[in-house]
This record gives C-alpha cells, structure tokens and sequence, in this order.
C-alpha cells in the first residue's frame, strides 16, 4: 500500500519533501456537479507533450516523485490516452509513483491494465451513498457520448463505482476515496465510509466543498466537518485533512512545448466542427474541415472551408486528409482514433482533443493573437 511517506495525498510527513505533477492529458469527462462552473473544459494536453514538460521539470532540477492524471477531464473517459501517458512515463521513470483519480465509470474492464503499470494508487471520487443523493449533487452524468436521463444515470454511477473499487482491490491497486462535503450529502458521510470500507478501499479523504464567492450555494459548517470525520474515522482510516489534495504542484510549469506552434510553411489551424461555436466533431464524422489562420494584421480568423474525404478506405483515407491539409500544423477535433493521429503526426500535423470554444482555442495557439473581430 502506499504510505504516509511516499505520496503527499496519504500523510503530510511527504507533502513538504515529495514532489508531484499533474499532467493534464484526460480530454474528456463524465459528469459534471451542480456546483461547477458551466465552462468547456481547457484543452487537454498530448501524451507526448505531457511527457516533454516532465522531461523540462525534471531536468531543470525539480525532484519529482509522483506524476499523476486528474484532468482536465477523468482519465478513464479517454483511456487510450491515459494509457498510453502512464506506461511513456513508467518506461522512462521507472520508480515514479504513478496514480489518478476518476468517478470510477468503466474502470472494472481497465484494472488488470492499470495494476500491469505498477500504480501506486487510484482515487475514486465517491459524493453519494444513493442514487437519490446523486441526483441532487449532478447536473448530468455522461457514461458515454450520449445523454441519458439523470435517474437512470445516477443509479449507473452507483453500481460503476462499486464495481470500480472492487476490480481495483482484486486487481491489488490501493483504493483511496474522496468524498467531497456538500449540504447535500453531509448526512451520508458515514454511510458512505462503511459502503466503501465493505468494498475494501483503503482510505478516505473528507474535502470541503468551498463555493466561489458570489456563489448561490453555501459551504457546510465547521462544526459538520468535524462531525462526518469522526463518524466516518469509526469505519476507515482517514486522511489527514489537506485541501490541496488533487491539486497541481507548486512549480513554474513551462508551456512554451506543450502544444504545437505555426511555421512559415504551416501556418494554419484546422478545425472539426459542427457549427462553428464549439469543437464538438469525432474526426471520423467530420465531412468539412474548417482552415483557421492569420490575416496580415495577425489576428486568426476562419479562412475557408475545406470537404474533407469521403469515409472508408482504411489509411489511405487520413494520408489524403494530410494532403488535404498540408499547409496546416495543427488539428483540433473532439475525439480521434490513433490511426489518423499517427499519420497525420507523421505528415506534421498534431491532433489536439478539445471540447472548447474553436475561436478561443484557435486564439490560444497563436499565443493570444491581436484583439479584434474578424469580418465575415
């Protein structure tokens, strides 16, 4: 089991002597609460970029012993991604603790795979002892691409977090819980303790819901925190209370190489979407591709509308999109197999997944362009 002294989130003997980084390559999420910001989520980062920038840390003298996956999404909404994230860094870093924290939908078919990487633990975020509670804590919950009514959903989560937390015991991984404290669940603090305590989780972390200023919802009292620590301290170990748990490391992260940059000969942004607003295309659906790039003021506005080929005809078909776009250095699209982004990363081309606002985006990878409107 990881102990108080390897890992920051179980004992704070290691939080001032253990370094931690969080490389934010989980694209796509699960759920949301009631009590987030309804925002798009950032663009996450390339398993290849999240990799460059703790080569950067690492050899600028950081001493990093923990790399974990926490965002911008929920690493087992993407799992190819992370996959593919953690076993680049346990082949290059083979002490490196790794971990992750997940709503543990999916996670009983990826266990084996994960304990195959040697992690040192996994959070699963558990808010609610029943489906009802769920339900007044989320505003929706997404298993896959497709919506499904928030009742049915709730009861989903409950049966996939059990079944997560089970498949990670039986798979030998170290189960560590966090539940964060709201109104809504305050009352089921100890049920839930004992529901994952019979599943075997290891330890439980009690974090605070702190609201944003101005915010319509309130924070649970004091005198309540106390109350569902020691209720739940009767049936789990606890950790000791931190409120930065799943937070990013205090570094000065460089992201100068975290994404891909224009050239004289690839000036261009190419985009899948469906309107325009938002990133919200699977490459595979996308029919048109939108060409974004910079007037001779600079600022990045929508150039032309490219077709893009005709589905079927296995790899020849991404090799004719790479021609397609040959002037282009980057590609931002909502999801993509690893077929297209191998050979269009081998034409020169990265593929981006991102769910955010295409105009935003597109502005962020020139560096913030010059303000102003584009004209259409």
């Amino acid at each position: 089991m990881t102990t108080s002294t390897s890992h920051p989130c179980f004992g704070p003997s290691a939080r001032a002597s253990v370094g931690r980084i969080h490389l934010p390559v989980a694209p796509k999420t699960f759920a949301r609460t009631r009590f987030a910001p309804d925002a798009k989520l950032p663009a996450a980062m390339l398993p290849e970029d999240a990799v460059a920038m703790l080569d950067e840390l690492i050899n600028s003298g950081k001493k990093i012993k923990v790399v974990g996956i926490t965002g911008p999404g929920d690493p087992l909404a993407d799992f190819e991604t992370t996959y593919k994230t953690l076993k680049m860094v346990r082949e290059k870093y083979p002490r490196m603790n790794l971990c992750l924290t997940t709503l543990g939908i999916g996670g009983e078919k990826h266990a084996e795979k994960l304990a195959e990487l040697n992690i040192s633990h996994i959070t699963v975020l558990v808010d609610a002892a029943d489906s009802a509670t769920a339900e007044k804590i989320y505003a929706w919950i997404r298993p896959s691409t497709k919506n499904i009514p928030l009742p049915e959903a709730s009861i989903m989560l409950m049966k996939e977090q059990g079944a997560t937390i089970k498949a990670f015991k039986n798979a030998g991984l170290t189960v560590k819980v966090n539940t964060t404290l709201y109104s809504e669940n305050i009352d089921q603090i100890e049920s839930i303790a004992i529901a994952v305590k019979t599943l075997d989780a290891d330890i439980m972390g009690l974090i605070p819901f702190i609201p944003e200023r101005k915010s319509e919802f309130s924070a649970v009292s004091d005198a309540q925190i106390k109350t569902a620590r020691e209720l739940a301290a009767k049936h789990i170990e606890l950790m000791e209370p931190w409120l930065r748990c799943g937070s990013d490391m205090e570094l000065e992260r460089p992201t100068s190489s975290s994404l891909p940059k224009p050239s004289v000969s690839r000036p261009n942004v190419a985009v899948a979407s469906s309107g325009g607003m938002d990133i919200d295309l699977h490459l595979g659906h996308a029919h048109k591709i939108m060409i974004y790039g910079p007037r001779e003021d600079g600022l990045a506005c929508l150039l032309e509308t490219r077709e893009a080929p005709e589905p079927g005809g296995g790899a020849a078909r991404w090799e004719k999109l790479a021609e397609i776009l040959n002037d282009c250095f980057v590609l931002l699209c909502a999801a993509a197999g690893e077929t297209p982004k191998k050979i269009l990363a081998a034409n020169g081309i990265r593929t981006v997944i991102s769910e955010d606002n295409v105009e935003g985006t597109v502005d962020v990878l020139y560096g913030g362009g010059k303000k102003g409107k584009c004209k259409k």
